[in-house]
């Protein structure tokens, strides 16, 4: 049975469950159908699977976005540049999170919001910002947070630093 794929009020669940059970043959074809073009050589039935199977839930779902699609261009950019092969995604702090940190035996709260910070009931655009009230001193928001990956090699740097100013860093 041929199904017209990815169309507007069709069950997109059954649809997936016939893809899972077609042979080569028939994925083959369901892919130049789709694409208008030969099926890559490389791809196996696995990859021509989840290809036209991702394909037609974005026809009936919408696919990524403009801004997710840059981004994804962009990492793909660093990870074709970087030696390793292996990047460090940026971390993404989602809106109702708590950020919680201790800083001269006093614990400070802070919550995310999809525009920016809220600490003591006042909005804030930069953790900087916050961790300058509570610090006195000129300090990286996402690093006295512990959001960055190297506060753990600084920390000490940062306690020197902390020290000079006659603070202390934790």
């Amino acid at each position: 049975m041929q199904l017209p794929i990815g169309k507007p009020g069709l069950d997109i669940e059954r649809e997936l469950e016939i893809l899972a059970h077609l042979p080569i043959a028939k994925l083959r074809e369901r892919w130049r159908a789709l694409f208008k073009t030969e099926p890559p050589s490389a791809f196996g039935p696995d990859l021509l699977r989840r290809k036209i199977a991702y394909h037609i839930q974005e026809r009936a779902f919408g696919g990524l976005s403009s801004s997710i699609r840059r981004e994804l261009e962009q990492l793909a950019k660093v990870i074709s540049k970087a030696s390793s092969g292996r990047i460090e995604l940026p971390r993404r702090i989602k809106a109702g999170a708590v950020l919680i940190r201790e800083w001269k035996s006093k614990t400070y709260r802070v919550t995310v919001h999809d525009d920016g910070f809220v600490f003591e009931e006042e909005k804030y655009t930069s953790l900087s910002e916050i961790a300058r009230k509570i610090t006195g001193v000129r300090w990286n928001g996402p690093r006295f947070f512990g959001l960055r990956n190297s506060a753990q090699r600084d920390a000490p740097k940062l306690q020197a630093q902390a020290a000079e100013v006659g603070v202390s860093a934790r």
